[in-house]
């Protein structure tokens, strides 16, 4: 090995979303505005759901662990993103870079777990309605966010660590807008086989153990459905599960077409499409969606603007 891959890097440059002067100010707009309006549905997702009594159920507890991860993730990503377009080289230094990645895999694993505890709750819900209150207790719904969040620090740290230990080559422009395994993984003079192994493992893991949970139960789901004799309980049960149905469909798609496009049309291009999708537009549409299709949510945002406004605008 040179002296040139022996090189210490102190800094990377992150390359940004685009390199087209023209497009610089638009996107920057256009990604400001779903970033706030991410922030601002999640948030009020959270506050929404620790304030109001009607929305003291497993459904909602779920919710807004969903809306953390997004809060997380997006969060981690985005303020980072949003100076690309700012300035004329990104530059994140090699500890807050190891940082971001640690932060960014916490909340995206832990978003597939949430994602299929949900799941198991609608499971339990539509098929066991007498013992759902036994089956999804207060300590069955901390377990099943607890869990997540101590197996996704897990393998944060881990899959950090392994990057970060190896020796970084003197390139450090990062072709990505954000510091992620496969652009880092690039930039090692090291062997990165074991490294990649281990990524490729967990990841393989973590998608389809989280997505046969989701099959499992949302087939369990139209099964005891298409048993139901009344049209309306059908009816009820589809609407029970549409919002949470839609938002799976939405974020696993986007994560199973990065993972299984073939290696030939695979590019770093695709990737950061692929990302903003995961990133920043499916954190801004989760709250859109559970509050558009979800008559408790608007009925409880409706009920706590009312008492803000009895409250300042008061006579």
């Amino acid at each position: 090995m040179d002296k040139h891959n022996t090189t210490i890097l102190n800094e990377f440059i992150l390359m940004g979303i685009t390199d087209h002067p023209e497009l610089q100010v638009p996107l920057f707009v256009l990604f400001l505005i779903i970033y706030m309006i991410s922030m601002v549905g999640n948030l009020g997702i959270v506050i929404l759901t620790m304030v109001d009594s009607k929305l003291q159920t497993p459904m909602y507890f779920f919710l807004r662990h969903l809306a953390i991860t997004d809060l997380g993730h997006s969060t981690t990503v985005g303020p980072k993103m949003l100076v690309n377009f700012l300035v004329d080289e990104n530059r994140i230094s090699y500890y807050f870079c190891a940082i971001q990645l640690a932060f960014f895999l916490v909340f995206i694993v832990c978003e597939l777990f949430i994602l299929s505890a949900m799941s198991y709750d609608r499971y339990v819900a539509i098929c066991n309605p007498l013992l759902y209150a036994a089956i999804m207790s207060q300590r069955v719904c901390r377990a099943l966010v607890t869990i997540p969040y101590l197996y996704s620090t897990f393998v944060s740290l881990l899959v950090t660590i392994k990057i970060f230990n190896l020796t970084f080559c003197g390139y450090n422009v990062i072709s990505h807008f954000y510091c992620d395994c496969i652009p880092l993984l690039s930039l090692l003079c090291s062997n990165t086989h074991e490294t990649e192994l281990i990524i490729l493992i967990l990841a393989t893991f973590d998608l389809i153990s989280s997505l046969l949970v989701v099959l499992v139960s949302y087939l369990l789901i139209l099964i005891t459905i298409l048993r139901m004799n009344s049209a309306e309980g059908r009816r009820k049960a589809f609407a029970t599960c549409a919002s949470h149905l839609i938002v799976v469909v939405v974020f696993y798609g986007t994560l199973i077409f990065m993972y299984v496009q073939p290696k030939s049309s695979h590019s770093f291009n695709t990737d950061k499409v692929t990302s903003i999708c995961y990133t920043l537009v499916i954190p801004m549409l989760n709250p859109l969606i559970y509050s558009l299709r979800n008559k408790d949510v608007k009925y409880a945002l409706h009920r706590t603007w009312k008492n803000i406004r009895n409250i300042f605008f008061k006579v």
